[in-house]
């Protein structure tokens, strides 16, 4: 397969013989995975492992991966602890910032100098000595990519992790560039079923997730803001500790897809007066709207994490829209 990023071929080798040249590497995703996560995780570990470096992979929490991501391949090995890698070389995925590692954020930032990010948001930071931050569809697609300069073989199982990744953050291959189609085919030749990924990743809800995504659905609420309408659906704590996490996330496509709507929100009460946000926009800059409230993401999808009552976060959000 051709180069997907043309002219950054040097940024794409520089990070490649870090990893290759490390005698072992830690392979760091964010907490509170999603398939992006997980596939460009278990991808990279099972990519390096081929050729011979020593490569874990960590997540920076003590629960366990969701039922949707059981059948990646290579995700029952992920590690999940909260005490800091010890490995050489620590590479962090789909990370957009340091604290999205969870439990290992104060050691990366102690020391940065074994630190490589590779990743796919805008709004990352560039927190490690070397960064390998990408206008990509999914983080999986980055490293495809790194894949190619490493001399890694492809194989089923590597290239269902990418896949995963890739499904999954296009929205079912709904917003991206023609690279995401070449990729897929590339994928696709090693015979994966689509179908069922698809099924397993995003679509797999019980008869009692449905009800409780009714409930939520029937919670919106829009607001006017300057010009924009914003359509708002809130999960209650309570709601959340009944739903799959396929089920709560499933609710921001609903919220994007509202008629009329400028900006999607998902309201997530992870605890009393804690918040997760979730942003969806084809019009505004989200993730620049999420930064200003601590979080970010890209322009069309993006998010943060809040705290006060569900009327405090909704008064913070329309401050910070434009």
């Amino acid at each position: 397969m051709a180069q997907m990023f043309p002219g950054l071929e040097a940024e794409f080798a520089a990070a490649a013989r870090m990893l290759v040249d490390a005698p072992s590497v830690a392979v760091v995703t964010h907490i509170k995975p999603d398939a992006d996560a997980v596939g460009s995780a278990c991808a990279l570990m099972a990519g390096l492992r081929q050729l011979g470096v020593r490569a874990n992979a960590y997540i920076g929490q003590r629960a366990p991966h969701p039922d949707n991501l059981a059948a990646v391949p290579f995700v029952d090995e992920i590690n999940y602890t909260c005490e800091a890698p010890t490995e050489d070389l620590l590479v962090t995925v789909d990370c957009a910032s340091a604290d999205r590692t969870g439990a290992f954020c104060s050691a990366i930032e102690a020391d940065r100098s074994r630190v490589l990010v590779v990743d796919h948001h805008a709004s990352n930071p560039m927190f490690g000595v070397r960064n390998l931050v990408v206008s990509a569809e999914s983080t999986t697609a980055i490293v495809r990519e790194l894949f190619h300069h490493m001399n890694v073989d492809l194989d089923a199982r590597i290239a269902y992790c990418l896949y995963a990744g890739l499904v999954t953050d296009t929205g079912n291959f709904r917003w991206g560039t023609p690279r995401m189609h070449h990729l897929a085919a590339e994928l696709m030749d090693f015979g994966l079923n689509t179908r069922q990924i698809a099924m397993d990743l995003m679509d797999a809800l019980t008869p009692a997730d449905m009800r409780h995504v009714g409930a939520v659905l029937a919670s919106l609420e829009a607001y006017e803001v300057r010009g924009n309408t914003v359509s708002v659906f809130t999960i209650d704590s309570a709601a959340i500790d009944l739903m799959s996490q396929t089920a709560v996330e499933c609710i921001i496509d609903y919220a994007r897809s509202v008629q009329g709507s400028d900006v999607g929100v998902v309201l997530k009460q992870q605890g009393a007066q804690y918040w997760n946000v979730s942003l969806r926009s084809v019009s505004v800059d989200v993730a620049r709207v999420a930064g200003r409230l601590g979080g970010g993401g890209h322009r069309p999808a993006a998010g943060y994490s809040a705290h006060g009552s569900r009327d405090q976060v909704i008064a913070s959000l329309v401050d910070a829209l434009p």
